[in-house]
């Protein structure tokens, strides 16, 4: 079997669902394509019909222009606006005015299961606040149109408030994952200059206080430039003492703000910085991804359009941390641009029980849901009873983000989660494209929806999969996915990357002269993109090359498994031999052998007797981050006795250790039989 056949398989590469509540039976693909087509050879024509639909100060005299750097481009050159504005002003001039904007439930519940917090912000509720809060940036603490300031915030309503305040003052920002340690907060802290570190007291997390006030007093020691750490109120934690000098809190700032205080937007020039965010790579320091004001805020008007559909009425939860792009972009910016109504949760998925997710879409009416994979195949595990005893009726659109969705995720969330009447997508983006490039895209009305694919590029994104050489593979060959012309929304002006242009090239334009994303994928017959992963997470086995993705996804596919890691190890005769970890479902046989080589005929089956792994393990966790991304890093490393690295990110050590005494089992019964 070829390569591309058993990738074939392993994907259901030609399964192909057409929803009649979703697209029109009388279009088909090729509708799309002539669209999209148009919109290539009317590139700036059509970006500036998109922009046109904001609401600007001054308008552009240019879509887009070379920068000051090679393969950094300035967009809607001259174009003045202000995401604050565009967020909260333009609504509560309307009749949004008193329209939910913010549904916020905290962790902590009641005896009876019900949330023991939770507030709601109309637009005009959450408009007064950030011109507050936006009052006391300026006047208080003397941040100015340009200076820079650090967030390290859970997820509670304060975190998209400060992002909005900023916004408002053209202050630029980095939000650091409330997850990261003291080191990664200093070292980001640094990088930007930031004047301020704006923190909580602590948070919530599986019904533990994490205290990130502690974290952030041990990172500020390494940073000349801060000069105070403001506090938000939380948990009411008193057990670390507040040094007037270093310390004061947001809501005694706030005491002798009028509630009706207004703050006029800064008219923010299209190419002006809006964020810095902060790759999390496993080594070398992490690459400040710099987002402008104009061309994002374009990118993420579309896709709310294009890619979520986004109705008056709608209920839209995306599940991510804001910590991460996906919650800058499709928590903050992009929903409450579009009007809609925001549910934003605290805390643990599965806490205080399994079923926490499907109560808070039951609870709210969710409409809308924007998850990840990876957090499906953690709730597979768990049987269906969490799933069947909430109504999910109201959900009418799914999409799922971070990772390729293997083909029993899709199915899972398409019959239990939609009820087989909601459209699943799969978005493909990341934190360097500010927003989603390439998706179906229920809002047009053109691409009919094939299960387990990320659907077409969208309009005006050109898209290619190419070979070693930067040469266009045919269809249904792996390749490495580029995007051959700039996009709005893509690293911004002045360098791509915060203070190191060089880098910024050598890292994503270098290889192929075009952006690099890094990741394999394969286009269809159809013109429909799969993304099989990222093309450095490869292994070389008896000079084979096969992707990590393409293991686990053959491996979750088997009727006994609900989540799989795969990693490898060297090996004196092949090079590199794969191993998986695999967390089995509650119906699984009981007998460890019986599974073992079960998955073992499966895997050659499926791709091959190169792929089978030389050892399986069943674990009941894997480790994982908190935003939910397995580390296979700290199983490669456990297999290998390397160090394991900064783990502050980890969910639950408590998974490390499991990994690591499956394989020091398995490391003695092979000395047992060696003797």
């Amino acid at each position: 079997m070829g390569q591309s056949e058993s990738i074939r398989e392993a994907l259901n590469f030609e399964e192909r669902i057409t929803l009649d509540n979703w697209v029109h039976r009388q279009v088909s693909i090729s509708d799309y394509h002539s669209f999209h087509r148009e919109s290539l050879e009317r590139f700036e024509e059509f970006w500036a019909g998109v922009a046109r639909e904001l609401e600007w100060f001054k308008n552009f005299e240019k879509v887009v222009e070379r920068g000051d750097y090679p393969n950094v481009y300035k967009w809607f050159v001259g174009g003045r606006l202000n995401l604050s504005y565009l967020c909260l002003d333009r609504h509560v001039k309307s009749w949004r005015k008193n329209k939910v904007a913010l549904i916020w439930e905290g962790e902590p519940v009641k005896d009876d299961g019900e949330p023991l917090e939770t507030k709601i912000f109309t637009y005009y509720d959450l408009w007064r606040y950030v011109n507050r809060v936006a009052y006391v940036m300026k006047e208080k603490l003397h941040l100015k149109r340009g200076d820079r300031v650090a967030f390290y915030m859970p997820m509670i309503p304060e975190l998209p408030i400060l992002m909005l305040a900023a916004s408002r003052i053209g202050v630029v920002f980095t939000q650091v994952f409330s997850g990261f340690s003291a080191e990664a907060l200093a070292s980001r802290i640094s990088d930007l200059g930031a004047r301020y570190v704006f923190t909580t007291d602590g948070y919530y997390r599986r019904g533990k206080i994490v205290r990130t006030k502690e974290i952030a007093d041990k990172a500020v020691v390494e940073c000349p430039t801060v000069e105070k750490i403001i506090l938000v109120r939380r948990v009411g934690n008193t057990e670390t003492p507040v040094n007037p000098e270093r310390h004061v809190y947001l809501d005694d700032l706030l005491k002798d703000v009028k509630p009706n205080t207004y703050v006029k937007p800064e008219e923010m020039e299209s190419t002006d910085i809006l964020y810095v965010l902060y790759t999390s790579g496993t080594t070398g320091k992490p690459k400040g991804i710099i987002h402008d004001t104009g061309g994002y805020a374009v990118l993420l008007h579309a896709t709310m359009k294009w890619v979520f559909d986004i109705r008056d009425e709608d209920i839209y939860w995306c599940t991510a941390d804001i910590g991460w792009v996906t919650g800058h972009s499709y928590i903050v910016y992009g929903p409450l641009m579009a009007g809609a109504t925001v549910v934003m949760y605290e805390g643990a998925p599965d806490y205080p029980a399994p079923d926490r997710w499907w109560s808070i879409i039951e609870r709210y009416g969710v409409t809308i849901f924007y998850t990840s994979p990876t957090a499906v195949r953690a709730f597979m595990r768990l049987g269906t009873e969490h799933v069947t005893k909430h109504d999910l009726s109201t959900l009418r659109l799914i999409h799922s983000v971070g990772e390729p969705i293997n083909p029993a995720a899709w199915r899972w969330l398409f019959e239990l989660i939609g009820g087989g009447r909601c459209p699943v997508g799969s978005t493909w983006w990341m934190t360097e494209t500010g927003g989603i490039l390439i998706s179906h895209a229920p809002g047009l009305k053109l691409v009919p929806l094939k299960a387990g694919t990320n659907g077409p590029p969208l309009p005006g994104i050109e898209a290619e999969v190419v070979d070693e050489n930067g040469k266009p593979v045919p269809n249904g060959v792996k390749g490495y996915l580029i995007i051959k012309r700039p996009w709005p929304g893509m690293p911004g002006p002045p360098t791509g990357m915060y203070g190191d242009p060089e880098r910024y090239n050598s890292v994503y334009f270098s290889r192929f002269g075009y952006f690099f994303t890094g990741d394999y994928a394969i286009r269809d017959s159809d013109g429909y993109i799969w993304v099989l992963g990222r093309s450095d997470e490869v292994l070389k086995v008896a000079g084979h090359r096969i992707g990590t993705y393409e293991l686990e996804s053959a491996l979750v596919s088997h009727p006994y498994v609900a989540e799989a890691a795969v990693c490898g190890v060297p090996d004196d005769v092949k090079g590199e031999v794969p191993i998986a970890y695999v967390v089995l479902k509650a119906d699984a046989p009981s007998s460890a052998k019986i599974v073992q080589d079960e998955l073992r005929k499966w895997v050659r089956e499926r791709i091959g007797a190169i792929a089978e792994p030389k050892s399986i393990f069943i674990v009941s966790r894997l480790p994982k981050t908190r935003s939910g991304k397995i580390m296979r890093r700290i199983m490669k490393a456990l297999a290998t006795g390397q160090p394991i690295g900064d783990i502050t990110t980890l969910e639950d050590e408590a998974a490390v250790e499991e990994v690591k005494s499956a394989y020091e089992t398995l490391l003695k019964e092979i000395s047992g039989k060696s003797g």
